[in-house]
C-alpha cells in the first residue's frame, strides 16, 4: 500500500510541475506526464540532461538580453546586422516573432519584463541601463515592441521621457497588432506590416 501511495504522490507531482508551465492545463499535463512515463530509461535521461544542460549554460547576451551559450548571441555578433536599429522587446521568445517574419535586419534588446508597481516590478529591476547606454550610439533608432496593455504602454512611455534630449529616434510598431495580445504569438505577417508601418514617438 505504501509503494503504491508513493508512485500516486510521484505522478501527482509531476503533473503538477508540468502544469506550472505556461500555457500547459491540467489535462495536457497529465497527457505530457503518461507520455514521459511510458518511454523508456534513456529517453527520459536524455530529456533531463538537455534541461540541466540548457538551464546551467544558456544565458543573457551581454549586450542585448537574449538567450545564448556565447557572450553575446549570434544576431549582435551578425555583421550583417544593422546595430544602430534596436528592437526593444519585453522577454528573449518575442524576437522570434521577428525572426519569423525574415524582414527585420537590425538587433534587439531585452528588457526583461514592463514596469508594473502592482507586481513590485520598476525600472530598478529592468534592464534599462544597457538600453541607455546603446542609445548613445550615433544615428539610433529605437523601436518599441512592447505588448499593448497598460503595463506595456507605461514601459514605453517611461522610454520616451528619459530620452528626451537625446539625439534617438524612437518609434513603435503599428497598431495592426491586436491590444492585448502577446508578441510572441502573433503571426509573422502581421508583424510584420507592424514593423513596416511603425510610427514615430516623442
Amino acid at each position: 500500500m505504501l509503494d503504491a501511495d508513493i508512485k500516486e504522490t510521484l505522478i501527482e507531482n509531476l503533473i503538477g510541475q508540468l502544469a506550472g508551465l505556461p500555457s500547459i492545463g491540467r489535462k495536457t499535463a497529465q497527457r505530457l506526464a503518461y507520455h514521459i512515463l511510458a518511454q523508456d530509461s534513456s529517453a527520459v535521461n536524455e530529456l533531463a540532461r538537455t534541461l540541466t544542460d540548457a538551464k546551467s549554460r544558456i544565458h543573457a547576451c551581454a549586450s542585448c538580453g537574449n538567450y545564448t551559450e556565447r557572450e553575446t548571441c549570434r544576431i549582435c555578433g551578425n555583421g550583417r546586422r544593422q546595430q544602430n536599429m534596436i528592437c526593444v522587446v519585453e522577454k528573449p521568445a518575442d524576437i522570434l516573432a521577428f525572426e519569423r517574419s525574415g524582414s527585420y535586419l537590425g538587433v534587439y534588446h531585452v528588457l526583461g519584463g514592463t514596469i508594473s508597481p502592482l507586481d513590485g516590478i520598476g525600472p530598478g529591476d529592468l534592464n534599462f541601463a544597457r538600453l541607455w547606454e546603446r542609445s548613445r550610439q550615433s544615428q539610433v533608432e529605437l523601436i518599441l515592441a512592447l505588448n499593448t496593455n497598460a503595463e506595456g504602454e507605461a514601459t514605453a512611455s517611461y522610454i520616451v521621457q528619459k530620452l528626451q534630449g537625446m539625439p534617438v529616434r524612437i518609434s513603435r510598431l503599428a497598431r495592426g497588432i491586436p491590444v492585448g495580445s502577446e508578441l510572441e504569438y502573433v503571426d509573422e505577417l502581421t508583424v510584420q506590416r507592424a514593423l513596416e508601418s511603425r510610427v514615430e514617438m516623442g
